[in-house]
């Protein structure tokens, strides 16, 4: 009864909480403006007093949005599963399955490392590979971890336009991957797994302070994983914000050099990062002069295009595959990169 009593409190326990979150949010620069004049005494204009601000100001602004919108994500996962998604997915036509798997990878746990296993169950569930595809493409680079660092570091006209066409490349990617007919190239062993079809998996009822346990268990888990990718995506964002020059980054990657959208590509995929990681420093290249396509097309390639993604596809893909999705998935991003370079 006691451990009842306490799970039906917990929403109110909750709500409570919500005055102490807008409190804390709109005192951050009061807060770390304090701690940097007056606590740690730094003069005001010197770069590592600048740097030192951007760091104490932007970790706990991230932190407490990611806790916030990873709680209520996580809240509405326990209305999705693996399961649910692959029976979602399942006998749709093939440009309606692209864009209804691109919009299914935005609200369900999956990222790039869990491309392996989400690839044969798409494949067992007789799923198009192209679908699988989008799928794929929009899990990692359009979650709510992206939404919350875009929302806090950029504003809500840039994170439309970063959905928007990270969701358009998923979709337009898949499409034309399924148009190619390149089946023959997922490895042999994948199509001899043996699928058992007749395991039903019963939907758990969930009550609404189970589901706000889970909501609590993903905040957990997916803090728990990235919070080491944040603070150094941070720093470096913040050292760059205070060292390096004005123009420096604008000259190199700026709009009136039309090398800068591939060349950032280019720089992006070799890198391993996720959207805590990246999105930092792509707040920081845009500050330096780095135009606004071109930074977008730098982050896309470091979250949907990494190397170690790659060497996990190729467990499961032969060459011809990879290089197909690579290249089309590549040209999707420069040429978001060259559009908006030119409309902004």
């Amino acid at each position: 009864m006691h451990i009842a009593s306490l799970k039906n409190k917990a929403p109110f326990f909750l709500l409570s909480l919500i005055p102490v979150w807008v409190i804390l949010y709109v005192s951050l620069s009061s807060i770390s403006d304090f701690f940097v004049n007056s606590i740690l005494r730094l003069e005001t204009g010197k770069h590592l007093t600048e740097t030192i601000r951007f760091f104490l100001f932007e970790v706990p602004k991230v932190f407490l949005l990611l806790i916030l919108i990873i709680f209520l994500v996580g809240i509405v996962r326990t209305y999705f599963s693996a399961e649910k998604t692959k029976k979602a997915l399942e006998g749709k036509s093939l440009f309606t399955g692209n864009i209804l798997a691109a919009l299914l990878g935005v609200v369900t746990p999956f990222c790039s490392c869990s491309a392996i296993p989400l690839f044969l169950g798409f494949v067992e569930a007789g799923i198009p590979l192209g679908v699988t595809f989008s799928f794929l493409i929009a899990a990692p680079m359009v979650n709510e971890v992206a939404l919350v660092l875009l929302l806090g570091l950029f504003g809500w006209k840039v994170t439309i336009i970063y959905v928007s066409t990270g969701l358009l490349i998923a979709i337009f990617s898949g499409w034309v991957l399924s148009k190619l007919k390149l089946e023959k190239y997922v490895a042999d062993w994948v199509y001899q797994i043996k699928t058992n079809n007749n395991q039903e998996i019963a939907d758990k009822k969930l009550s609404l302070s189970d589901r706000i346990d889970k909501g609590y268990d993903s905040v957990k888990e997916i803090v728990g994983k990235i919070w080491i990718y944040i603070i150094i995506g941070i720093a470096i964002g913040a050292g760059a914000h205070g060292y390096v020059p004005e123009n420096f980054l604008g000259n190199l990657l700026g709009n009136g050099n039309w090398y800068g959208v591939p060349l950032a590509i280019l720089i992006g995929i070799p890198m391993y990062s996720n959207a805590a990681g990246i999105i930092p420093i792509v707040s920081v290249l845009i500050e330096k002069g780095v135009s606004l396509g071109t930074a977008l097309a730098f982050m896309m390639s470091v979250i949907a295009l990494s190397l170690p993604e790659i060497i996990i596809l190729k467990k499961v893909l032969k060459w011809p595959l990879i290089l197909s999705f690579v290249g089309i998935v590549g040209l999707g991003i420069v040429l978001v990169g060259f559009l908006f370079n030119f409309l902004m």
